[in-house]
């Protein structure tokens, strides 16, 4: 199936100068990240899935393929209008089971004149929502105390036993030594005050945001969720199947 994604030269992708999220090939980013959702994270074709940062479709044109049009559905939600409009023109005229919404989030690296304020973040959906989230290079692009907020909202939404795929960059000591020297060399992170935030120096505070070892396991479990995977990625300079760090948390109370 993700042999198909990729050749498939009828699926919606836009203009290169416009893809503003991310390195890499716009389709085959997308295809390797549906695999993902998949196989580490379990994602079901009847799955009701939420995309927070959704960009301009890199992961919701793939799924587009995958989630069954009766029983599916997909919500992005991104900061940036552009985005937005582009998806409900390419995506959703096609795949109706695919919606967009932009909230006006503030950030200072993507939308610094939001109206919403991180720290107080209420996301315009029911509790008990969805079956799956997603979060690739989001919180590698907030403060800790926004971090905090989203899990919460996210947690709010999930249904019990829903399950969220979030990227990061866990700074432990093999990344912050980087005695190898095989570490992505844009990575250098330095640690901001006494922490747990790590940053790049010469780049914008939220351009990078590396969190220490064990930061983002509390914050999970202080949200409500029971982390099932935790695999470290090849950004730190060791073998891996994937760039960042990947956590996949399951929204405690699936018996209740």
């Amino acid at each position: 199936m993700l042999q198909t994604v990729l050749a498939n030269r009828f699926l919606p992708q836009p203009d290169s100068n416009s893809v503003f999220v991310g390195d890499g090939s716009y389709r085959a980013v997308g295809a390797e990240f549906l695999g993902h959702f998949i196989r580490m994270g379990g994602l079901q074709p009847a799955s009701r899935v939420l995309d927070i940062g959704s960009g301009i479709g890199r992961m919701a044109v793939p799924l587009t393929q995958y989630l069954d049009t009766e029983r599916g559905y997909y919500v992005g939600i991104d900061p940036v209008e552009s985005g937005i409009a582009w998806c409900r023109q390419a995506v959703t005229r096609v795949y109706p089971n695919f919606a967009f919404q932009h909230v006006d989030i503030a950030n200072e690296l993507y939308n610094p004149d939001g109206k919403i304020n991180g720290k107080a973040l209420r996301l315009p959906y029911p509790d008990r929502q969805f079956d799956f989230a997603i979060m690739t290079s989001i919180v590698t692009h907030l403060p800790p105390d926004e971090v905090l907020v989203y899990l919460s909202e996210i947690s709010r939404m999930l249904k019990p036993g829903g399950r969220l795929f979030m990227t990061a960059f866990v700074v432990d000591q093999v990344a912050a030594r980087n005695e190898s020297g095989a570490r992505d060399a844009r990575l250098a992170f330095n640690r901001s005050g006494d922490g747990p935030c790590w940053f790049v120096p010469g780049l914008p505070p939220l351009a990078a945001v590396g969190f220490d070892d064990g930061f983002l396991d509390r914050a999970l479990e202080r949200a409500g969720f029971m982390t099932v995977l935790k695999s470290l990625g090849h950004w730190r300079g060791q073998a891996a199947g994937h760039y960042q760090d990947v956590f996949v948390a399951e929204r405690r109370g699936a018996g209740a």
